[in-house]
């Protein structure tokens, strides 16, 4: 009998372990159920984003509804307003990740420690590559503007004009130093915008003249080599 109760407290003891063992299981297994829950999250807006972004810019704010988006991403219109609760909401995002991305390479122009040549070249090869590469976001973006910017307009003046003054200072301070010609700075970055973004804007009235499907990696080739070199030619200091 003495033997049978000194061995119980050894019974109780080897619990223990296994208990501790079944709760960092669970502690384990919770942060991995919570990641890919957010992945499915991160992965389900990118759809609807990518989704939406082609279809504002070929049927306009107006001529998109939710539900078209929703049946295009394969999700239930409640769904998808689980992610994003208005059209408008959606629209916003869709140029606000056109504007960003364009305010991400303007705010490099700034950069006084750099060459104005390679900055202006760097600036004008990333601008082109956005062209290629997201089309339909610089169409969206273009017929917001083309329209009135009725429903962006403050976010544009919110977010482009302090980076546009920020670098109108720069290139004004090379024109003093002698680094560049004395060239409207406005007017420079409105004609690298024209002439970049239009490459996405009115590729379809270019693929109808060069009479082909769609602009070729050549083409975007040509057409950096010969905006870098008008850009260029304008900001050289004349002999």
């Amino acid at each position: 009998m003495l033997e049978k109760r000194q061995k119980a407290p050894e019974k109780l003891v080897a619990k223990k372990p296994l208990a501790n063992k079944l709760t960092a299981s669970a502690a384990q297994t919770k942060p991995r159920s919570n990641t890919q829950r957010e992945l499915n999250r991160d992965k389900l807006e990118a759809d609807i984003l990518q989704h939406a972004v082609k279809m504002f810019a070929e049927c306009g704010y107006e001529g998109t509804s939710i539900a078209s988006i929703a049946e295009q991403v394969g999700v239930s219109k409640q769904n998808l307003l689980y992610y994003f609760a208005s059209k408008q909401i959606l629209y916003q995002r869709v140029l606000d990740d056109v504007l960003d991305a364009w305010l991400d390479r303007m705010n490099s122009l700034a950069d006084e420690s750099r060459d104005p040549q390679d900055l202006l070249r760097s600036y004008i090869q990333a601008k082109l590559r956005f062209s290629r590469e997201q089309p339909w976001g610089s169409r969206v973006y273009a017929m917001e503007v083309i329209g009135g910017a009725k429903i962006y307009g403050q976010e544009i003046r919110k977010k482009v004009i302090p980076l546009l003054r920020k670098d109108i200072a720069t290139f004004e301070k090379w024109i003093s130093q002698g680094k560049i010609a004395a060239v409207n700075p406005t007017h420079l970055l409105f004609s690298i915008w024209a002439m970049t973004q239009s490459y996405a804007d009115f590729s379809t009235q270019m693929t109808l003249v060069l009479n082909q499907k769609k602009l070729s990696t050549k083409d975007f080739a040509e057409a950096e080599k010969l905006i870098v070199e008008m850009v260029l030619a304008a900001i050289s200091i004349k002999a």
